[in-house]
């Protein structure tokens, strides 16, 4: 009996890095849920605040378990190589949003924030960039103030903010 014919053919495994993912998606969905419930899910005149963020995280649980399964049947091929700098880049990115969004206002910060992943990163054409970044920033700020009574943060320059941005 040869040590070939002992060896028995393993499963591949799923790699670390894929369960830390998997951990990560499943770890702020159960968190969203969590604290969603503190909010409240309904309320005598409908639906609550903590709702919408509660079915986030049933989602977002539910995709975590559903990954978990489709790695464990099926192991993904190795990851490719991280571009750290494009990674650096997107966080930084997200950053600035975060810190200019109470000076410039949702609009504003938004349309740059866009444009810029857009234009410079994706590289499309300026007009398709400028339409979805319109859309994206100015678009979605008046959905959620206009039709779903959701406040988004304004310009605090007030130059900005006489003129609606």
């Amino acid at each position: 009996m040869t040590t070939e014919s002992v060896m028995t053919e393993r499963a591949p495994r799923v790699a670390p890095s894929v369960l830390v993912g998997i951990g990560s998606f499943a770890a702020v969905g159960t968190y969203t849920l969590i604290d969603s419930i503190g909010l409240g899910l309904w309320t005598s005149l409908g639906p609550g605040p903590g709702l919408f963020p509660f079915a986030m995280g049933v989602l977002l649980v539910a995709m975590s378990a559903l990954w978990l399964i489709q790695e464990l049947r099926s192991p993904s091929e190795a990851a490719a190589v991280v571009d750290r700098r494009l990674v650096i880049e997107v966080v930084v990115s997200l950053v600035i949003l975060a810190a200019v969004m109470d000076l410039l206002g949702f609009q504003l910060s938004m349309f740059f924030f866009l444009l810029y992943h857009l234009k410079l990163r994706g590289r499309r054409s300026w007009v398709s960039s400028l339409i979805i970044a319109v859309a994206g920033s100015f678009g979605a700020f008046y959905a959620f103030n206009y039709g779903l009574n959701v406040a988004l943060p304004v310009s605090a320059i007030p130059l900005l903010n006489t003129i609606g941005l």
